[in-house]
């Protein structure tokens, strides 16, 4: 199960989630980040050790397998910085959504109402995290944006209308790569006014 799956289709979502229960997910994901670090940087050590052996290593043919295990190593490498990168920006996301609990319970004095997030604001998260171009960093805007960290529009939406202010939000998923042409942004623009307009139906 992917973790857009996961954050939509468990019995208890991430957005139903207390702060404790957002806590004990977000040291899961925290140990599992840490621990493809710690492979990350084990197959670099790697790579490392054989540039030095095959250096030293006269033989054409045992510098041949020497640069076929470095390959291997490499394409590993990748493959787990690709794993790094979603599972830092899952661990950002599970972090901010435990900020909002906390937040709301803090202003409240109880639980508080749980955090809402829109079935197209999902499908926008679950893009970047599996968007291999998407920096953590990156996901960081764009997730406060989307989350607003409680709040109903950041400053640069500030005197915009709900259609002008989900248009603005699909420009920028535009210029990150989720939403390729006129066309689709047009239709995704449509769809999230829709969407709105009945949600405050």
């Amino acid at each position: 199960m992917n973790f857009f799956e996961w954050l939509t289709t468990r019995r208890k979502t991430l957005a139903t989630m207390n702060a404790a229960e957002l806590r004990a997910q977000e040291m899961l994901l925290e140990n599992d980040r840490n621990r493809m670090q710690a492979k990350v940087r084990q197959l670099a050590t790697d790579k490392q050790k054989l540039v030095e052996q095959g250096a030293k290593e006269k033989t054409p043919e045992v510098r041949r397998t020497y640069a076929q295990q470095y390959d291997l190593l490499h394409t590993e490498q990748m493959m787990n910085a690709r794993q790094l990168n979603m599972r830092s920006k899952e661990l950002l996301t599970v972090s901010r959504l435990r900020m909002l609990r906390e937040t709301s319970a803090g202003a409240r004095g109880a639980v508080g109402a749980p955090v809402r997030i829109r079935d197209g604001d999902l499908v926008v998260i679950a893009r970047l995290i599996e968007n291999d171009q998407i920096t953590s960093e990156i996901y960081q805007q764009r997730l406060d944006e989307i989350l607003a960290l409680g709040q109903e529009a950041d400053t640069a939406s500030a005197g915009l209308s709900p259609a002008s202010q989900e248009l603005m939000k699909i420009w920028n998923d535009m210029d990150a790569g989720l939403i390729k042409g006129t066309q689709e942004a047009f239709d995704e623009a449509e769809k999230r006014v829709r969407e709105r307009g009945a949600a405050e139906a």
